[in-house]
């Protein structure tokens, strides 16, 4: 049995992630799903269309923003603190986003024909209810499903993942049934699964919640909208720690969009779709990704609230040497392995081969930041997130204005991948300042110059062969410098086998 990085082998407690093949499963069957659904749809829709595909979740997050007010992160922030009434919390943080997402929607569709046609070149009624649709849908998903990643329920969380991916498979086949080769496709297939799926946690919530029926929800609803008094936590207090999280967002979907908006701006739509369909493979990474913060975050405030800060110390470095191995070797397996993937999404999106190298550094970094900037969310000094996108903001402008008109999707590939570094290295700065935890550094720079090395090699296309080398060296590299980790990673997996 592997010893845990810092800690005992004894003590259940201090692997850090003893529950995450919980969470992971679940997903690691959406990713294979995936494999499916990506290349289904780029066989389905010309490259036109699937580039408008892609402006619809850019649509979507920009009203999700708004509307939250960063209220999910004040849920999770003050979950597990002391004598907090968990129910009413909830629905205080939701019922003000669904007061501001009904506003914006409403907005939306005086101008519907204006944005429509700026994000998709096309307009339409259906287009406009989508939108507005899976925008609703997404304020009450994000709080019922953050209720079950707060309780901790990997196996949950991870089945309905699957019955999503599942759902959005069959849509697929029945939209285009009727659609043909239509951008909207691909709108049904994120916004039905979305909706059948959220509609079932929210039931769930509600049968979990009573003991007579619906009206001792009811009764809780009205007390938390007209009682402030009797709630632990104000409305006051919950926003002023989530609205600082509006710019943190803004600058997270300016980030994770400016690449589109420079390829809609200065490119066509075509383009957009090659480079579309390059981020659906970056899923493979972004899977982990989303994995990771879902069980992650409820973790660390858990541990913030309950353990000594020593104690705290060695875990969270034992958290971020796992995680920055297990970031590397899925980084540099992707990178090794992408022209196979390719080869199934069909030859007009030959050229997502040259952009996905890059594309790996954003879902890495954005992994590794997480784990550094817990401090400053528990600290509340939530301004610091803000100055740390803003200067990933800027880098991330210059570099699309600059690179796009010239490389195209290469150039959009190559900006977000070294925004998401200053991302990075701007949250792990601002983060040791609120509290120090001693995260090694020189690792973590080794780290990155050979993954950017790669990545350089990769992009050029110089040689398959010098690209399989360079790979097959950065991975023995990894595994030597970090084989104690190693080591832990596959304790991990043999505990996990055993309790199954």
């Amino acid at each position: 049995m592997a010893t845990p990085i810092g800690g005992s082998d004894n003590k259940k407690e201090d692997r850090p992630f003893s529950g995450f093949l919980t969470y992971f499963y679940g997903n690691f069957v959406v990713l294979l799903l995936g494999f499916v659904q990506t290349p289904l749809v780029t066989r389905l829709m010309s490259t036109d269309e699937f580039g408008r595909t892609g402006m619809y979740e850019t649509a979507v997050m920009i009203i999700y923003i708004f509307a939250v007010m960063g209220l999910d992160q004040a849920y999770i922030r003050y979950y597990y603190s002391e004598g907090v009434d968990r129910k009413q919390l909830l629905f205080r943080c939701l019922f003000p986003s669904l007061v501001i997402v009904s506003a914006i929607s409403v907005i939306y569709c005086f101008n519907a024909d204006a944005a429509n046609g700026f994000l998709f070149g096309k307009s339409g009624k259906d287009i406009t209810a989508l939108v507005v649709i899976y925008a609703l849908v997404s304020v009450f998903e994000r709080f019922f499903f953050l209720d079950i990643r707060m309780q901790q329920n990997g196996k949950l969380y991870s089945n309905i993942n699957i019955a999503q991916k599942v759902l959005a498979l069959l849509t697929i086949f029945v939209a285009w049934y009727f659609l043909g080769n239509d951008f909207r496709v691909g709108l049904y297939a994120l916004a039905v699964p979305w909706g059948i799926t959220t509609a079932f946690i929210m039931v769930r919530y509600f049968v979990n919640q009573r003991d007579g029926g619906f009206t001792q929800w009811e009764a809780s609803l009205k007390e938390s909208m007209h009682e402030p008094e009797t709630v632990n936590l104000s409305y006051r207090e919950l926003l002023r720690y989530g609205v600082p999280f509006i710019m943190v967002l803004l600058m997270e979907w300016l980030l994770s969009s400016c690449d589109r908006l420079a390829l809609r701006t200065f490119s066509d739509f075509d383009e957009l779709g090659i480079y579309t369909s390059a981020m659906k493979i970056i899923v493979l990474l972004l899977t982990f990704k989303n994995t990771f913060i879902a069980y992650w975050s409820p973790v660390a405030m858990e541990r913030f609230e309950k353990k000594d800060m020593e104690d705290n110390r060695r875990f969270f470095r034992s958290a971020y040497d796992v995680t920055q191995f297990l970031c590397v070797a899925a980084a540099t397996g992707l990178i090794l392995f992408r022209r196979i993937i390719v080869l199934l999404l069909g030859p007009d999106y030959r050229g997502a081969e040259r952009m996905i190298p890059f594309l790996t550094l954003m879902p890495v970094f954005a992994m590794l930041f997480e784990i550094r900037v817990q401090s400053i969310k528990y600290s509340k000094k939530n301004m610091y997130l803000n100055i740390a996108s803003l200067f990933a903001i800027i880098c991330n402008i210059a570099g699309n204005t600059i690179l796009v008109p010239f490389w195209g999707g290469v150039g959009a590939s190559v900006t977000t991948g070294i925004s998401y570094l200053v991302y990075f290295a701007g949250g792990s700065f601002l983060g040791e300042r609120c509290i120090k935890i001693g995260y090694g550094f020189r690792k973590t720079v080794v780290y990155t110059v050979m993954l950017i090395l790669y990545c350089i090699i990769a992009t050029a296309a110089v040689s398959v062969w010098a690209e399989a080398a360079a790979g097959v060296l950065i991975l023995a590299a990894a595994a030597i410098i970090d084989r104690k980790v190693l080591g832990v990673c596959i304790g991990y997996v043999k505990d996990f086998v055993k309790r199954k």
